[in-house]
């Protein structure tokens, strides 16, 4: 589904991502774990074709990310506030994200009665613009749209952060059912290591840009993370 061959991105002099092989196979969920800095934003651009590589390339479905569009018709993701449109009401984004994906306002409308306990009637009908909701409402309504349409990879950018406990418990749930999924291929960075590991069946986590550990999920998982990351 994916795969990442000699892929380096430099910044001057400095390469702030070194990752010569990575391979994510379809309908695997993939969690993405690191301190600041250590390149996970930055793979996720270069996934999504937002900055260039220096070196190597991302495949999707055998195309190459940075030489053709056509990977978007079946990628959708949420990095931050950035990729919304704040003069739009939540209800008018998702409409227009559905337009995107050949969904009419009927089958939005359907859709979004599943996440009526994540919206918390915060979202919808309330006259707002997305500019004007907290970043946690303003997630919510990013993390949404980034599932419309029955998107094959789906890529996520820290869906916990700003979100209160209620919240994340609701959305880890939500996650774990769409990953069991497996015609979904997910990816999600995460500072939060609980969360990834109950979510997530493999872990990658980088340092400095490096791929240091590559592991399939098990009950021991969050003890080996917390231990590496204690050091």
């Amino acid at each position: 589904m994916i795969q990442v061959t000699d892929l380096t991105k430099n910044y001057n002099e400095t390469t702030v991502l070194n990752i010569p092989n990575l391979e994510i196979k379809q309908g695997q969920s993939l969690g993405l774990v690191g301190n600041n800095g250590a390149g996970k934003t930055t793979f996720f651009n270069l996934l999504l074709d937002l900055i260039e590589p220096t070196t190597g390339k991302i495949t999707t479905n055998t195309i190459q990310v940075d030489k053709s569009e056509e990977w978007k018709q079946f990628t959708s993701s949420f990095i931050d506030e950035s990729f919304l449109i704040g003069y739009l009401t939540p209800i008018e984004y998702f409409y227009f994200i559905g337009e995107l994906r050949g969904q009419n306002k009927s089958d939005i409308d359907t859709f979004l009665l599943q996440f009526t306990e994540i919206f918390n009637d915060e979202i919808l009908g309330k006259k707002k613009y997305l500019r004007d909701l907290s970043k946690g409402n303003q997630k919510k309504a990013g993390i949404v749209a980034a599932l419309i349409g029955n998107p094959e990879v789906i890529i996520l950018d820290e869906p916990f952060a700003n979100l209160d406990p209620t919240t994340q418990i609701r959305l880890k749930k939500m996650l774990k059912e769409l990953v069991d999924n497996k015609d979904v291929t997910v990816l999600i960075s995460s500072h939060d290591l609980g969360h990834v590991t109950e979510v997530c069946e493999r872990i990658v986590v980088l340092d400095k840009g490096n791929v240091i550990k590559d592991i399939q999920t098990s009950e021991a998982t969050l003890k080996e993370l917390e231990t590496h990351f204690a050091l």
